[in-house]
């Protein structure tokens, strides 16, 4: 089997099938994309055609006014030139896509982001959850791909952030926490305890709202800044991009306690660089037993890593014997990727 062979191959727009012709989540305009995920950094304007899962058309749709988008269920399949194409869960946010390509036989998937609980669990109410996809050739994220990585469950951390949340409104603080506006922040909201007080989300975050609600994902109830009573401030939970930190907007809500939900909270040096003072370590990526057992479950011989910490993740599959290589992306570098505070957009 030589590269010609190749069912995906690395090109200056981006990940291409040529047997298909087609792209995913292309960084650059093409004729016809096939996208993972709505977050930025795969779902990017300018293409002439999109493909996505049905689930997260309507987030799309908000991210990308006017495109023309044409969605497939998960699990059901089409013909783009001489190639199979079906869409399978990955457990990311909702929508979120693995893109299984079939030819004469040989099957590679290209998962995108994402999130793996322990035995493909549905933790996160807010998307369906990881479904393992068997192939040849795995092409996968490495966000976390470190052995540092583990991460507690939804349900310890929620915990967390639910007495966090009661003992600042106890004191008569805010509670701000930092999220990312897609997917991250919904998935706060369908755990929260909203019964410990009203829950504020920024614009951006709101807007992502309404396209879940509209897709059946039952969220609590959320209000605008301008519509919190001032004597419920000192109660409220307070959901922002960390974009906003330090804004005017952010500033009405007085001494705030906040804190910042992402995996890189795990490390305390992280922590501390940020400067807030709670970190939770809730991710929307797989952590380090989630990435080798999404590549086990595979059954992949081959595995592809995009982007992340690459190499040891490469290393580590070469020494299970296994061939591993990269492809050097665009992903993971801006909004659509989990980032500290200070790069985050």
């Amino acid at each position: 089997m030589t590269a010609s062979d190749d069912l995906v191959v690395l090109r200056p727009q981006g990940l291409y099938c040529p047997a298909g012709d087609f792209f995913i989540d292309p960084w650059r305009p093409v004729e016809r994309a096939v996208i993972t995920h709505a977050h930025a950094d795969h779902a990017r304007a300018g293409h002439a055609s999109y493909l996505a899962a049905t689930p997260g058309a309507g987030v799309l749709r908000a991210r990308l006014p006017g495109i023309a988008l044409e969605s497939l269920d998960y699990g059901a399949a089409l013909t783009m030139g001489g190639v199979r194409v079906s869409l399978h869960p990955a457990g990311h946010v909702l929508g979120s896509a693995q893109v299984r390509i079939e030819q004469h036989g040989r099957v590679w998937v290209v998962s995108g982001d994402y999130k793996v609980a322990p035995g493909f669990a549905a933790e996160d109410a807010t998307c369906a959850p990881f479904e393992p996809v068997r192939c040849e050739t795995f092409i996968s994220e490495s966000t976390f791909g470190l052995p540092v990585y583990r991460w507690d469950s939804q349900a310890a951390i929620m915990a967390e952030i639910n007495r966090w949340w009661a003992d600042n409104a106890a004191a008569g603080r805010a509670s701000i926490l930092y999220a990312y506006s897609l997917g991250k922040a919904q998935r706060l909201l369908a755990a929260i305890d909203a019964s410990i007080g009203p829950i504020v989300c920024h614009g951006a975050v709101e807007n992502v709202n309404a396209a879940y609600r509209e897709a059946g994902v039952r969220l609590p109830e959320t209000l605008a800044a301008l519509s919190l009573k001032r004597a419920d401030r000192g109660r409220a939970l307070v959901i922002v991009p960390p974009s906003v930190r330090g804004s005017a907007w952010e500033k009405r809500f007085g001494s705030a306690a906040d804190a910042f939900a992402s995996g890189w909270m795990l490390l305390r040096g992280a922590r501390r660089r940020q400067g807030v003072d709670r970190g939770f370590a809730l991710s929307d990526h797989a952590d380090w037993p989630g990435l080798l057992a999404a590549i086990d479950a595979s059954g992949a011989e081959r595995v592809i890593v995009t982007h992340g910490q690459v190499d040891v993740l490469v290393r580590h599959l070469a020494g299970l014997g296994l061939t591993a290589g990269a492809f050097a992306t665009e992903f993971g570098g801006d909004d659509g990727a989990e980032s500290p505070l200070a790069q985050a957009a």
